[in-house]
């Protein structure tokens, strides 16, 4: 039998801001020039977004944020280590993992017992024992489970752990794998009058979600996405356009604007090699990195314009939170009931290189 996603659950940090806000704040910080502050506004408001969650409580609060600690008190962006951030990573991560795990089983009809292969993913922090284990213990999974860790591989990965529970599961028949993306982005967040760091700022935010996936067609409801097949593809150019890098100060995003015009031109060429000159998908899910890179593969597949609408809702009520976010558009595509028994869904995700992950996934009503 071939694997299939049963369900999808999400979560997202308490603390919900406007892109207003989070653009202001930005804007406010000391030692911005105008030439700068327009640089801000400009890539705020054309990001087509209009909140975002963080784990960062006084995002937004001025002279009062510094409570967190990523703030002074005179509501300048604090000067954090490394250390710092990955400190809070450890602490605060964990939790939402969790919750989307949770969710995902709930919605699946799945017990924490039932579940045989934990696969976690993330680029924004680094512990040990890591996400993998911390989700067997919270969630009293068995501790023979067997767990996987796929770590900076970027906004791309969820593909690459999806791909990962299909090859599980379809050399196991009885695995039931669970999958779970977190990523909090705005832990890295600094005052920068670099148009690349301002691009960055201006898109990525914090959630998690999670996938269970068997080939047992007894576990769990009935229907799901199947998994039919995988692909990776590396662009002949972008290896310095977007890059994920540790410095002493967090985590650097290049993310140049030749992301969007790089995609454009390859993204023809990716699909026709992995899908076929015609897909004949009925639904596309595809990871909105940013408005701009939407728009490209709009344009550059000669899709309908209401294709993407999924992946723009989700960038509008959620921004790019990195590895999760193709994830939510999923989530929404399971619930769609306009969508029938056998119809294919073209799926697509972008990560430092250039990489483009695709997957080729069929919706099981189950009926």
């Amino acid at each position: 039998m071939p694997s299939r996603i049963i369900a999808i659950g999400t979560a997202v940090p308490a603390h919900a801001f406007t892109q207003e806000t989070v653009r202001d704040v930005f804007a406010a910080q000391p030692g911005v020039d105008r030439l700068t502050e327009r640089w801000i506004t400009a890539a705020f408001d054309a990001a087509a977004i209009e909140r975002r969650h963080s784990v960062i409580s006084d995002l937004g609060q001025g002279a009062a944020a510094a409570a967190s600690g990523f703030f002074t008190p005179d509501g300048a962006l604090a000067a954090r280590t490394t250390g710092e951030r990955n400190d809070d990573y450890t602490r605060l991560a964990p939790p939402l993992f969790a919750e989307a795990a949770r969710s995902a089983l709930a919605r699946a009809q799945v017990t924490a017992s039932q579940v045989t292969h934990v696969v976690t993913v993330s680029c924004t922090g680094f512990f040990a024992p890591g996400p993998d284990y911390r989700i067997v213990r919270d969630l009293g999974l068995r501790p023979t489970v067997e767990r996987y860790h796929l770590g900076f591989i970027g906004c791309a990965a969820a593909l690459p752990g999806l791909r990962l529970a299909a090859h599980i599961a379809e050399g196991r028949p009885d695995a039931v794998v669970l999958v779970v993306c977190a990523e909090l982005c705005s832990l890295h967040i600094r005052a920068s009058n670099d148009p690349q760091q301002i691009v960055a700022a201006s898109v990525f935010a914090d959630g998690a979600a999670a996938a269970v996936v068997t080939a047992d067609p007894s576990v769990g409801t009935p229907g799901g996405l199947e998994l039919e097949r995988f692909a990776t593809a590396l662009t002949s150019e972008g290896e310095s356009d977007m890059v994920w890098t540790i410095k002493d100060d967090g985590f650097e995003m290049t993310l140049s604007a030749e992301v969007p015009r790089i995609v454009g031109r390859e993204i023809r060429a990716v699909v026709d090699g992995f899908f076929g000159p015609d897909t004949g998908a009925h639904a596309w899910a595809v990871h909105p990195g940013g408005r701009a890179v939407l728009d490209r593969i709009e344009a550059g597949l000669g899709l309908d314009p209401d294709a993407l609408d999924r992946s723009r809702a989700v960038l509008r009520d959620h921004g790019n939170m990195s590895s999760a976010t193709v994830l939510f558009v999923l989530r929404d595509l399971l619930e769609d009931a306009d969508l029938d028994d056998g119809h294919p869904v073209a799926t697509l995700a972008f990560g430092p290189g250039l990489t483009v992950e695709s997957a080729l996934l069929t919706m099981r009503t189950g009926s």
